[in-house]
């Protein structure tokens, strides 16, 4: 929330994109556009620029006219706080629409938590109650995420504690950021250790498409409840981020991402990244 593609981006994006700025964002081109990026948070971002959230950073750069520079951060607790409020950087990839620290734009892609497995697989895996979910001895998945909430509530969040633990070499969360690897999660089902991950979409699709073995990538449905009656999103809507005083860049990005979505909805797709609608969620949340 998921192969390595070397994106070309239309080479004619940045004139027409240029052509068209109004003079408040006309005057902002030459000036380089500083983004926060994880140096190693893949498949999103990484120093070398290989992310799917660099390729679609340099994408805005291009549609604005300005060159993009990374001030890279190592530790997702506090990058906000420490480099976009202290303005070391101007922009967020890849946040929640409406994260409250931030002025959001408008969503640029909505996706959804997944279920991996191998390919002859894919039928008992559609949704919670499935029988592959119901039987798997192993199920590789984040805390803290829709997965958690959903295997407590079908009773199979203890079952798996023990392998839980192992993915991250038995360390304690306590403290500490504690870094699960998406690569690895996609690679437990490839190598059979688990029968079934649970991912963030666009954090498994990469793995998914690079796999030597055929894995299926389900989109959940988002019509899920705890035991209580609750509802349990799995459908997420992503934006980008500036600071809540910067209106002219927020207003830049806005017009950019209605004037350019289908293009950088090639990217996502060209990532394998599944991309669903509001109208698939609300028809989801129906059913």
């Amino acid at each position: 929330m998921p192969s390595k593609i070397t994106l070309v981006l239309l080479s004619s994006l940045g004139l027409s994109a240029c052509a068209q700025l109004p003079e408040v964002e006309a005057k902002q081109q030459g000036i380089p556009l500083k983004v926060c990026a994880a140096e190693n948070e893949m498949p999103y971002s990484n120093s070398k620029g290989e992310g799917f959230e660099n390729k679609l950073a340099e994408f805005v750069g291009r549609g604005l006219g300005r060159k993009i520079e990374y001030v890279s951060w190592k530790d997702p607790r506090y990058f906000i706080r420490d480099l976009l409020d202290k303005k070391q950087c101007e922009l967020v990839m890849g946040l929640d629409t409406g994260d409250p620290r931030v002025a959001t734009t408008e969503p640029y892609y909505r996706s959804g938590y997944v279920f991996i497995t191998k390919e002859q697989d894919a039928d008992s895996a559609q949704n919670w109650d499935g029988e592959l979910i119901k039987k798997a001895k192993n199920i590789a998945f984040m805390p803290g995420t829709p997965a958690e909430t959903m295997l407590r509530a079908i009773g199979r969040y203890n079952d798996m504690f023990n392998y839980q633990h192992e993915l991250v070499g038995f360390k304690s969360p306590r403290n500490q950021y504690v870094k699960y690897e998406n690569s690895k999660l996609v690679s437990e089902v490839a190598s059979g250790k688990a029968e079934v991950a649970v991912l963030w979409g666009p954090a498994a699709a990469r793995y998914v498409k690079e796999s030597s073995v055929p894995l299926a990538m389900t989109v959940i449905p988002d019509n899920n409840v705890r035991a209580d009656g609750q509802k349990v999103p799995h459908h997420f809507s992503t934006s980008m981020g500036v600071r809540k005083d910067d209106r002219e860049l927020l207003n830049a990005l806005n017009a950019l991402i209605k004037d350019k979505q289908g293009d950088i909805e090639e990217i996502l797709e060209a990532e394998n990244i599944p991309l669903v609608t509001e109208d698939q969620s609300a028809m989801a949340k129906n059913n």
